[in-house]
């Protein structure tokens, strides 16, 4: 079975625990504003590759992923939902830690047949929920969040852990009521490991001068690392009814 990947990076260090061999997936729906890799959004444009390449790439050096593992990100890993269960199962058959990087957007939950497989050989999920208003959401991504709030749901009754991940953009992600909002939706769930708030940068400007894109938040500061702690603060304030520990530092 083939795999459209764009890119892999050997090392690392922000991807999961540990230190994390990282496939990015190509293709994703999604057209969010602040996107870093707007070059992975069309699936066509990929490298095709199999699950045994990938694999044999990150098993020459696999002393340094003792204690880290593989990570599926991209784009958006569950639009090749196939490709992306066979990798981690033959990445489980080798006692390999796997990871995925989601937004959960392609998440259907009239259809759970393939991702209940998938979640079988998935030992965390980093969750990207962009904002937790529908409407907001769709403003900033192009589509509404009912599948990604679903599949946090979804992930919460088969307890499979999570770490929440949140971008926070000056005047878009970071109003109080809607991250005291998206903490009283995590407060339900018993499998959240981490809360994570990234602060947003516009380093990907060049990427969308390159490719000859408009740069939709041109106008718009980067974030601080005091205004993403700040966002934590009140998100996990606002899940007061279950015990979210710190990112180690």
């Amino acid at each position: 079975m083939k795999g459209y990947i764009h890119s892999i990076e050997t090392f690392g260090a922000v991807d999961g625990p540990g230190v994390r061999f990282v496939v990015f997936f190509q293709g994703c729906p999604l057209r969010c504003q602040y996107c870093h890799n707007p070059d992975t959004w069309e699936i066509s444009k990929g490298t095709p590759t199999d699950a045994d390449s990938v694999l044999s790439k990150m098993l020459r050096n696999i002393s340094f992923y003792k204690r880290g593992g593989i990570t599926a990100t991209g784009g958006e890993p569950l639009l090749q939902i196939d490709f992306l269960t066979e990798l981690f199962k033959k990445a489980k058959e080798k006692n390999i830690h796997t990871c995925l990087d989601t937004s959960g957007i392609a998440f259907n939950p009239s259809d759970t047949q393939k991702i209940d497989t998938l979640v079988q050989y998935t030992d965390l999920v980093l969750l990207d929920i962009k904002h937790i208003d529908s409407n907001r959401h769709k403003a900033l991504t192009g589509f509404f969040n009912d599948n990604i709030l679903s599949f946090a749901k979804y992930l919460n009754e088969k307890n499979i852990p999570v770490w929440i991940r949140h971008v926070v953009v000056p005047g878009i992600t970071d109003n109080k009521e809607y991250l005291e909002k998206l903490g009283n939706f995590l407060s339900a769930f018993g499998n959240i490991e981490k809360i994570e708030t990234l602060p947003y940068h516009s380093l990907a400007k060049h990427k969308y001068k390159n490719l000859g894109m408009d740069y939709p938040l041109e106008k718009t500061p980067d974030a601080t690392k005091e205004q993403a702690q700040w966002a934590k603060d009140i998100i996990e304030r606002g899940c007061r009814k279950m015990h979210i520990p710190h990112k180690a530092e």
